[in-house]
């Protein structure tokens, strides 16, 4: 009988102890000023930076405004394609610093419902649906920058860019038919 409350106890105490030190993935997260969001993601909204929300653009050999116009000398974009790109560029800046600052007052405003308990179902419903509609235009206004580029640069500019974004390993292109 000591044998089987000794060797119990040498199986339960790790699971005990594991239990004890087994924290949320979301601890620390409470203090944030606005608990969905990291301070970093609010900043990233709040400036228009890309956060990958083109990244189906810019790994399927449609460049972004940006990187073309840090790449501008090795792509040797004209004067012409540069003043485009700079277009493209402001205009997508544009709207998604607004689209940002839109998705940041709503999740204040989610979070500040929760916080005070003053959430209901319906609210949380049109909030909710808010925020992922403002998320699909600041995604589509990211990938129409990258859409609307493309139809400026050639053909061999395009495959530059690739190259020098480092996107033309062997996986790559098989990925895009050798392309």
């Amino acid at each position: 009988m000591k044998k089987s409350v000794w060797l119990l106890f040498l199986i339960t105490a790790p699971l005990h102890a594991f239990a004890q030190e087994h924290h949320s993935p979301y601890a620390g997260q409470e203090a944030r000023e606005i608990k969905a969001l990291s301070q970093d993601e609010i900043q990233a909204y709040l400036t228009g930076q890309g956060m990958a929300l083109a990244k189906a653009a810019e790994l399927n050999q449609y460049p972004g405004p940006l990187h073309v116009l840090e790449l501008a000398a090795q792509l040797q974009l004209t004067e012409a394609q540069k003043l485009q790109t700079q277009r493209i560029r402001a205009a997508m800046l544009k709207e998604a610093t607004n689209l940002g600052k839109l998705i940041v007052e709503k999740e204040r405003e989610l979070d500040a419902l929760f916080a005070t308990g003053k959430i209901d179902e319906s609210t949380l419903r049109t909030l909710v649906g808010d925020i992922s509609r403002l998320q699909g235009e600041l995604r589509t206004a990211h990938l129409r920058a990258h859409l609307e580029l493309k139809r400026i640069l050639t053909p061999e500019q395009i495959k530059r860019y690739t190259e020098l974004r480092g996107y033309e390993g062997k996986e790559a292109g098989a990925q895009h038919g050798g392309h």
